[in-house]
């Protein structure tokens, strides 16, 4: 596909149409971490951002663009959780009706979170039988569909949070980014390459979903017939046309890291900067801790702890197992 225009300008009015309702999340040095690795290494925090995870930036900034009358009719959307708050909150925040179709195996504490934002939610089938439903549902409601990753608004969102990342660490040599279907990692990569071309920007997916891998592989975004990961947050079934092009254009690659290695990033998160972030959220700490990246000797790198929702009952079974 050919790439739509995102200028640095294109950013700044996103960053600027949401920045009053979104945290600028803080970039932390790890002391511990830069002496594992053997560079500086900062670790974005969206795990503390508004409901719990990157995703209200571009969910946010999506529904400040609709039109009126789409307003009028809201919105509805799909996600195993992260996104079906994020949703569920901008559409508090900015007036809109929302429905939320989620897998009936999303968690529990995103499912409850999502409904006390006000969003009606209903739980179908798996990953891709749920996006189907959704599908029908904008259909046969009248409602304005909003893709959880492939959308231009949702990726211009999220390039807030590259903006942030460039300014608060101008040395920065690569970003690493967990990947589901691509919408962070598309914003990220297409902002550092028209605000700093020199950064590396370096997407990580789990072994058991690996759309954006494959899609790079193939020249082109494919749909997995079935994906199975602890990283729920990561488990989308397919990689974002859009997001994909993006991410072939601009990011310098994806590395793949095994379930185990989540959960050891998760525990040394915990126990060695005191963040508590859920198995999505740990993604690029894992593939930086295995030494999956090749990153630059002489610069900082950047890693984004995208969210922190996790089950308490999923956290004490996790790490109730042998490390």
């Amino acid at each position: 596909m050919s790439l739509p225009s995102f200028d640095r300008e294109r950013f700044e009015e996103a960053r600027a149409r949401i920045v009053a309702s979104v945290h600028r999340t803080p970039l932390l040095p790890s002391h511990y971490l830069s002496e594992r690795i053997g560079v500086p290494v900062y670790l974005k925090c969206e795990n503390l951002q508004k409901t719990g995870a990157f995703k209200v930036r571009g969910a946010l900034h999506r529904l400040l663009r609709l039109s009126d009358e789409e307003r009028e009719r809201g919105v509805v959307t799909i996600s195993a959780g992260n996104h079906a708050q994020a949703v569920a909150w901008a559409a508090r925040t900015a007036g809109v009706k929302a429905v939320v179709v989620m897998p009936e195996h999303a968690s529990r504490t995103k499912v409850a979170a999502s409904k006390e934002y006000g969003a009606e939610v209903i739980l179908h089938g798996d990953a891709k039988a749920a996006f189907e439903r959704a599908f029908a549902l904008a259909e046969e409601r009248g409602m304005r569909f909003v893709h959880p990753f492939d959308d231009e608004e949702v990726v211009a969102g999220h390039g807030s949070c590259g903006l942030e990342i460039l300014e608060d660490l101008p040395d920065v040599g690569s970003i690493v980014v967990p990947v589901g279907g691509g919408g962070l990692i598309a914003g990220i990569a297409a902002v550092s390459a028209v605000v700093r071309p020199g950064v590396r920007v370096w997407g990580v997916e789990p072994v058991g979903a690996d759309a954006m891998h494959r899609s790079l592989q193939k020249g082109e975004a494919v749909h997995l017939d079935r994906v199975s990961t602890v990283a729920d947050g990561l488990a989308a079934p397919m990689a974002g046309v859009l997001n994909h092009a993006l991410v072939a254009a601009y990011a310098r690659g994806v590395v793949l890291v095994e379930d185990e290695e989540i959960i050891s990033a998760m525990r040394v998160l915990l126990e060695r900067t005191k963040l508590l972030v859920e198995p999505a959220g740990a993604a690029g700490m894992a593939a930086v801790l295995t030494g999956r990246i090749e990153l630059s000797e002489d610069a900082p790198v950047a890693v984004v702890l995208s969210g922190g929702n996790v089950d308490l009952p999923l956290l004490a079974r996790l790490f109730a197992e042998p490390s």
